[in-house]
């Protein structure tokens, strides 16, 4: 089944999310700096980028750097003026997304700051409100995420959230991985929040069997 799953994201990424020069670079520039191959698949970085013309994003806010492939895929898509507060924690991954992103031609869009993002988010109140929000860091923090992604946000703001699916787990009360019971704890807070109105879609391809949340801010 997982081989019939990555036929067809090769087939809809091969017609509808083609890759280039510059998004090969990132990954393979990812790949011999040792970085792990957890970022998003060629059609997910596309619907990134159709999310931020959709909503006309101006502001956007990526927790979670890794080597700028999402990153790169979103500032493609900003307006003139517009411009992405990415965060990273490893220096290493933050040094390699920064050159990734600047033969790419897009680090003139992009504020990299390095550091644990429960530490840089506070930092970011006077740049906020963002228009959308991208969550794809350390599991277990993604409650607190959301509870500053709400205070960097306005009404109409888009917030969506990676890897919340972990192969079916996150329905497991009983796991005790720390990922899974982190996501728990988001999903959780996404339900209880009356400011938001949030759906979750399962997601199957290259990266295997997961998901992603999608979540407006409404007041």
């Amino acid at each position: 089944m997982k081989q019939t799953w990555t036929d067809v994201d090769r087939y809809y990424s091969d017609l509808l999310a083609p890759s280039d020069s510059q998004l090969d670079a990132v990954l393979e520039a990812s790949e011999q700096a040792s970085l792990p191959p957890i970022g998003v698949s060629p059609l997910q970085g596309k619907f990134l980028q159709l999310l931020v013309r959709i909503t006309g994003a101006r502001r956007v806010l990526e927790i979670g750097t890794l080597g700028g492939y999402s990153t790169l895929w979103m500032a493609r898509a900003l307006p003139a003026g517009g411009r992405i507060v990415t965060l990273e924690f490893d220096p290493h991954h933050a040094e390699v997304a920064q050159e990734n992103l600047r033969r790419a031609g897009v680090a003139d869009r992009v504020d990299l700051r390095v550091g644990r993002a429960i530490e840089c988010l506070p930092k970011l109140v006077t740049d906020a409100p963002f228009d959308l929000i991208f969550i794809d860091a350390d599991k277990e923090s993604y409650a607190e995420y959301l509870d500053w992604s709400l205070k960097l946000s306005r009404p109409g703001t888009t917030i969506i959230a990676d890897n919340v699916v972990r192969d079916g787990k996150v329905a497991d009360p009983e796991c005790d991985d720390p990922r899974v019971q982190g996501i728990r704890r988001f999903a959780a807070r996404l339900a209880a929040e009356s400011r938001l109105s949030s759906t979750a879609l399962q997601t199957v391809g290259i990266k295997g069997y997961d998901g992603f949340t999608l979540a407006v801010v409404l007041s």
